[in-house]
C-alpha cells in the first residue's frame, strides 16, 4: 500500500475529511470531526488505527506488525506496520476503525452520514 492508495480508500468513505492538524508531516483522516486514521506522510511505513480494545489485543498477539498505538491511547489504538501485510487485511482494519468511530457518534450524525 502506498499513501495515495490509503488516501483514495479513506476519502471514498462517507463524511471523511483529511487534514494535517499535527503538522505537515502527519496526515489525519476524520469522520464527523473524529480521527479514525493517521500516518506520517514523509515516512509512510505505518498507520495508526482505532480498534475495539479486545480485538486490539487479539491482533497484537496474532501479528507482529500490529503494536499498541504510537503516541495514542494504547487501549483503543494500534499502529499497523504496512510491510508484509495483505492490502485487503489493511483495508479491513481501516474499515473497522472507521466503523468504531461512526458507532460512537450521536445517532443524528450517524443518520446524516448514511444519507450522504
Amino acid at each position: 500500500m502506498n499513501i495515495e492508495e490509503l488516501r483514495h480508500f479513506c476519502l471514498e468513505k462517507k463524511g471523511v475529511t483529511e487534514e494535517c492538524p499535527f503538522g505537515p508531516q502527519t496526515l489525519v483522516f476524520k469522520v464527523a470531526g473524529k480521527i479514525f486514521a493517521l500516518c506520517n506522510i514523509d515516512d509512510f511505513k505505518s498507520i495508526n488505527l482505532k480498534c475495539d480494545p479486545e480485538k486490539a489485543i487479539e491482533l497484537r498477539a496474532a501479528y507482529f506488525q500490529i503494536k499498541p498505538g504510537f503516541h495514542m491511547n494504547k487501549k483503543h489504538w494500534n499502529t499497523v506496520q504496512l510491510d508484509e501485510l495483505n492490502i485487503d487485511f489493511i483495508y479491513q482494519l481501516i474499515n473497522h476503525s472507521y466503523d468504531i468511530v461512526v458507532s460512537g457518534l450521536p445517532k443524528k450524525t450517524q443518520i446524516e452520514l448514511n444519507s450522504l
